[in-house]
């Protein structure tokens, strides 16, 4: 739907995705037109009532003032919805030109936006622009890799727990290497140009294993470090493993480079752009930079419809996320 739907786009004025974001706020500078665009995206046709789906041309179009502002009246049930309903846009008071500029502004750039950027940006409270970027990530949840059936490398990073960055009161001794004492452990499979990521509780073999048989199809090439914790894979997969411990990084042209690299973009982004992130919310972030990951070869426009076409998802509640 997204790629049928995507010549909507250029219709509204936005002549070259990957110009700049001016043509995309000047192609979405109205409510009306952000409103139409997503009726577009979703219903292609006509209207489909969130509460019973009955698609026709015909629902009832609520006027307020003589005027139409999306609001319809199900010509079946009799209940009046509008496209925002099951989005993560529904009962949001920011205007959806707002909405779009942060979805835009948060696909495009490599490491993300930090809430107090887009806060200023837009001229919300950062609560409220860190609140809108937890709902944007939680959407793009829908889009993650469920499955790997090429050669697949595997390999696992940890995040946070930096003790020279803590106060000599708030440091915890012995949490060098693989230690999970302060740090989170984050494990990947990485195949074909797209990646996934995990949050796990450590890095034992039955651990890695069971995501690895979970995720990866039979009789695939799974390629990985020396790591013991891969000791298993074997019996299931033709296993590749390169030991870095001993200076080697390449075996037979297979290598762990891909996945290793997408962990240095990640520390970078969650380094450079949001400083620290709690284990709490750590995955949603992992899977904000995979989505960006996972859409590289995108257009800036395509990636924006694809994030877009995520929104209707399940939305987040402010108290899911600080629950």
């Amino acid at each position: 739907m997204i790629i049928h739907n995507v010549q909507k786009l250029f219709n509204l004025g936005f002549n070259d995705p990957t110009d700049s974001i001016t043509n995309m706020m000047e192609a979405f500078n109205t409510e009306q037109k952000c409103r139409e665009y997503l009726e577009d995206l979703l219903w292609y046709n006509d209207p489909i009532c969130t509460n019973c789906l009955s698609e026709r041309p015909d629902h009832y179009r609520l006027k307020k003032n003589g005027e139409f502002n999306g609001i319809y009246k199900c010509k079946d049930c009799r209940i009046n919805f509008n496209v925002k309903i099951g989005t993560m846009f529904e009962n949001s008071a920011i205007p959806l030109k707002k909405w779009f500029y942060a979805i835009y502004i948060f696909t495009s750039h490599k490491k993300g936006i930090s809430s107090h950027q887009l806060a200023r940006d837009i001229g919300v409270t950062q609560k409220t622009a860190w609140f809108m970027l937890s709902r944007i990530r939680h959407s793009l949840r829908s889009e993650k890799v469920k499955s790997f059936d090429g050669d697949t490398q595997v390999d696992e990073t940890y995040i946070g727990g930096k003790n020279h960055k803590k106060s000599w009161q708030k440091r915890v001794e012995n949490t060098q290497g693989r230690s999970t004492k302060t740090k989170a452990v984050v494990f990947g499979l990485l195949s074909n140009g797209k990646v996934s990521t995990e949050i796990v509780p450590n890095t034992k073999g039955k651990t890695l294993t069971t995501i690895i048989k979970n995720m990866v199809k039979r009789g695939s090439i799974v390629v990985s470090d020396g790591w013991k914790g891969y000791s298993q894979v074997h019996k299931h997969y033709e296993h590749k493993s390169i030991p870095h411990t001993r200076g080697q990084y390449v075996k037979d042209n297979y290598h762990t480079n891909s996945i290793e690299g997408f962990w240095s973009l990640l520390k970078r982004g969650i380094l450079g752009i949001y400083h620290s992130v709690s284990p709490k919310h750590l995955q949603l972030y992992c899977d904000e930079f995979s989505f960006r990951y996972n859409t590289k070869d995108f257009d800036e426009g395509n990636r924006f419809n694809f994030a877009l076409y995520c929104a209707f998802e399940e939305r987040l509640t402010y108290e899911e996320l600080i629950g």
